[in-house]
């Protein structure tokens, strides 16, 4: 994980998502670069009341250096140093002096080996959604999903969401590097909450091949037999192993599908309160 994209905006949980990627750069001695990202002008439009023409409010001119400021001076004031070229050491850098809109999350992302971005949530101080669909859907990279809370670690202790699914398989892969750094690894299988495929015990046991600390726990779901209780189950065994990171593959069912019945991805991504790494 040696390049580390940082979108950079104004929302509540800014300053935590720059210290997990200071802290994933501090451990694979990875350049961190930062840009101004800014809602895209189809979704972000206004009504002029006289001519009624949908002119873009989004942001004024100030947008792109108030988010440059916060993004060097955290780097400043941790120490960081500005980049220095190829290849890539712990540094950051700003390169583009503009916002760019969500779009270029999904386009610039398939250059860099992680893309942190904070967890949504529906208050106007939250993080967005469409940064982070942008990064799961269009970047084919790992994405960091860090709540409010400023971490102390990352990666330590991993909780591995094994559903079974071609897209959990993916997120391992992805997870890989962060995980071989790891103390613990619980490698976890939520009973009637997995697809077909190998069991959380072959997991574990492909991740050991790979030098990584697993071991494989099943658990049973509860009655309600629905994704939100998987979700639900996940992020309480997080807790109680005390875990800094759960390892999640994104949407195994279609949004669509998530939204009309629930689905553990919806269910983490609004109440996990430890970092995510998802792909897609």
């Amino acid at each position: 994980m040696k390049t580390i994209l940082i979108p950079t905006e104004d929302h509540d949980a800014m300053a935590a998502v720059l210290e997990a990627a200071r802290l994933v750069g501090r451990a694979f001695d990875s350049y961190m670069e930062g840009f101004s990202v800014r809602p895209s002008a189809a979704s972000y439009v206004s009504i002029e009341p006289v001519s009624s023409l949908a002119i873009s409010g989004a942001y004024d001119p100030e947008t792109a250096n108030q988010a440059r400021q916060t993004f060097e001076s955290f780097m400043q004031g941790h120490g960081v140093p500005p980049g220095q070229g190829e290849p890539a050491v712990f540094s950051y850098g700003w390169p583009r002096t503009e916002s760019a809109d969500d779009f270029l999350i999904g386009s610039l992302g398939r250059v860099f080996d992680l893309i942190v971005l904070g967890r949504p949530g529906p208050a106007a101080a939250n993080p967005r959604m469409a940064p982070l669909e942008a990064a799961l859907f269009e970047s084919g990279r790992p994405v960091l999903i860090v709540p409010p809370a400023v971490p102390t670690s990352i990666g330590r202790n991993v909780l591995v969401s094994w559903n079974r699914s071609t897209e959990q398989a993916h997120t391992n892969a992805f997870a890989l590097p962060l995980l071989r750094l790891a103390d613990q690894v619980t490698v976890l299988t939520v009973e009637g909450g997995a697809s077909p495929g190998p069991s959380g015990e072959d997991a574990a046991r492909h991740l050991r091949q790979n030098g990584v600390k697993a071991t494989a726990l099943t658990v049973p779901r509860r009655d309600r037999g629905s994704g939100e209780d998987t979700g639900a189950i996940t992020l309480e065994h997080a807790a109680k192993l005390g875990c800094d990171l759960l390892v999640k593959s994104a949407y195994t069912q279609s949004r669509l599908r998530q939204m009309i019945f629930g689905g553990a991805t919806r269910h983490i991504l609004a109440r996990a309160n430890l970092p995510v790494l998802m792909a897609h």
